[in-house]
Formats: C-alpha cells, structure tokens, sequence
C-alpha cells in the first residue's frame, strides 16, 4: 500500500547530515558539529536536580492538557518581564516541544486549502508541517536587502489573498531580526486584511544588540510559538509554549487533549526552575556571542562570500556561491574531507539554497575555534 500524499514532504537535511557525522564519529574520525541548532551545554544543573527530585517524591502522570497552573503563570510573568506585557494565565497552552505548538497553531487557525506565507528562506517544518495538514506554504522571496525578513510590500505584492502569515524573529537559518517597528508594520497590515500571524519566537533571549519584540504584544490576534529548547537549553526535553488569542484558547485546548494528551509531566516539573537560573542561561548566549565574533572574522578569511546579519539565535547563512554550485555536495564533501558537519541551504531554500550553507555556532567555543581552524585548512 502507498503512503498517503501528506507523507510525501522533504527530508530534513539538517538531520541527515546528523546521521552521517554520527556514523563518522562511530568510526572514531574527528568531527565538528555546526549542522544542528543544539546548545551544547544542555539544561541548567537546578533543572536536572528539581527532575531527579520530582521522580523521587512523586508520581508522574498526566497533566492538564494544556500544563500545570504554576508553569502557565511562570510563563505569563516572563512576558511582563521582557515586553511589557501581561498576558492572562488562560491564553498559555504548555505543548510538546515549539514542533506541537505549530502543528496546533495550524490546525486552530486555519481550514485544509488556506494559503500561508512565510519566508523563504525558512525553516523547513513549517513549509512540511503547513503541507502535511492540507494548506499552501507561499514562500515570500526574501533577500539580504530586506534581511531575509518578510515586508509590508511583499505581502502587498502577492496577486492572492493569505490567511496566514509565519514570522521568525530571530530567524533559522539566517539569525535576522525584525525591528519592533518592522513586526508592528507587518502585524498592523495582517490585522487590517484579516491575516492571522503566527510568530515563532523560540529564540528570544539569543539576541546581540537589540531586544526581540513578541507579536503578542502588538496584535491580539497573533499567535504566538516559544519553547525551552533555545535560551534554556533544554533540547529534547519536548517542552514548548503558546500564547493564544482568547478565540482560540479553547479550540487548542480541545486538539491538544485529542493529539497529545498533555505535555511532559516531568518535564513541566523541571522547567519551573528554569527561570530562575538566569545567570547561567545568560553565560550561555555570552558563549554565542564569543563564537558568533569568531565565526564573523574566520569566515570570510577562509574563503566564505558575505553571512547573513546574526541578530541573534545561534547561525550563519554563508552564501557558499564563489566555493560550489551545489551546498548539499558541498557539505558533504566538507564532512568527508575536513570533519566540518553543516547544514547546506537547500534546507531552507529549495532553489536559492544551493548558494547557502547554515552553520550553527552553539557549541562549546573550543569545537567553534576548531572547526573554524578545519575549514581554513580544508578551503586554503
């Protein structure tokens, strides 16, 4: 029997090139791994000891379908704490990883056959994701002149009506920002034409200058997708958040009990500790500012074209173009040659792509200096 059309989305290179430089390492070669936006800390030591304290006192069980009450207010508090703004205990939906979050996120919001514009680059699961539940991915052709950002004029320019728009600010893969000013535009224009924003901020705290600006602060309308993979370091715990228009509270409420039964009982637990391990957390994105600045000047030195302004998360998007016409062949020649593991753009640009390659400086600063080293070798 065949699988069915849903099935049919793009494989994640990101997880490919995983597999292989898992298989390389096996082997006992050198590796230097830039190819997946993994902190290479791992959760804060108060985070694993209020985990190991919760499996020894009590029972882990289900949850709330939507999380625990103390964590759905911890999170409320973090937003009047960054933005200004406080959002009610009842519009935060705790879900499995920032992935579920999405997955609800478009299943509330939109019906099989809507059109939602993102931009292109992008994240891939949200092109596969918006797929594999019937609606139409628009990719919106961003540039380094607009900072790979989606604008007021691009959602203008499009010759049919959206009902969705997904922003990503900072970005994966390319690390830009949108100013407030620039997120307001957009969700102003969104408001105006009917069009619900769906705003990933899972990499807010990871910023190098200016603060990131959340859409739930600006449109009453927007929803908004966070987790603790990012700041907190908690990858693979599967631990995420919403921030929810009241209209849809209930509505993701109800899918969530249906999908997903509850979120990480343990892993909720754990996580409300997270917020008071500041100082650590911070030492982190200190750790990504020091190899972002290393990463800046070994770069073009190596051989590399212009890399897209890393406003924050924890990546460079090196156009790769002077080096290969083909980033896939050419990350896995980078791999096999010089034990250099990343991402090729075609990822996140199925076209344009080919002239990119993502790297993700999120590891320690000594695996960033050596593949930077590696990379020199290997293009000189």
């Amino acid at each position: 029997m065949a699988a069915s059309q849903r099935a049919s989305v793009a494989p994640f290179f990101a997880m490919e090139i995983l597999k292989a430089a898992t298989e390389r390492a096996a082997g006992g070669a050198r590796v230097y791994h830039m190819e997946t936006g993994e902190p290479g800390s791992g959760a804060p030591k108060p985070v694993l000891e209020a985990a190991q304290a919760a499996l020894g006192a009590e029972k882990i069980g289900y949850t709330e379908a939507h999380g625990v009450l103390p964590l759905r207010e911890r999170i409320a508090a973090l937003y009047d704490e960054r933005y200004g703004f406080a959002p009610s205990a009842e519009r935060i939906v705790v879900t499995t990883g920032g992935s579920a979050g999405l997955i609800l996120a478009f299943l509330a919001a939109f019906d099989v056959g809507d059109r939602v514009a993102l931009a292109n680059p992008g994240y891939p699961a949200y092109r596969n994701t918006l797929q594999a539940l019937g609606l139409e991915p628009v990719l919106l052709p961003t540039t380094a002149e607009t900072r790979f950002q989606p604008t007021v004029a691009m959602l203008e320019a499009l010759e049919r009506p959206i009902q969705g728009l997904i922003v990503a600010s900072p970005s994966n893969p390319t690390g830009t920002m949108l100013s407030r000013r620039g997120l307001a535009a957009v969700t102003a224009h969104c408001e105006q034409n009917g069009i619900r924003v769906v705003s990933d901020e899972i990499y807010h705290g990871i910023t190098y200058g200016e603060p990131a600006a959340s859409a739930a602060a600006l449109s009453p309308n927007a929803v908004v997708i966070n987790g603790f993979s990012k700041y907190f370091a908690m990858t693979g715990w599967r631990l995420g958040w919403m921030v929810v228009p009241e209209d849809l509270a209930r509505a993701v409420e109800r899918l969530t009990q249906n999908l997903f039964i509850s979120p990480p009982a343990l892993s909720q637990r754990a996580a409300l500790v997270a917020f008071d391990c500041r100082d650590e957390l911070e030492a982190n994105v200190a750790r990504y500012a020091r190899n972002r600045s290393i990463v800046q000047q070994a770069f073009p030195a190596a051989g590399f074209g212009a890399l897209a302004p890393c406003d924050g998360a924890f990546y460079a998007y090196a156009d790769v173009s002077g080096l290969t016409s083909d980033s896939e062949a050419f990350c896995q020649r980078m791999l096999a040659e010089c034990g250099v593991a990343a991402t090729p753009g075609i990822d996140f640009d199925t076209e344009r792509g080919r002239a990119f390659v993502r790297f993700s400086y999120a590891g320690a600063t000594e695996e960033v200096e050596g593949a930077c080293a590696a990379l020199q070798r290997w293009l000189t």
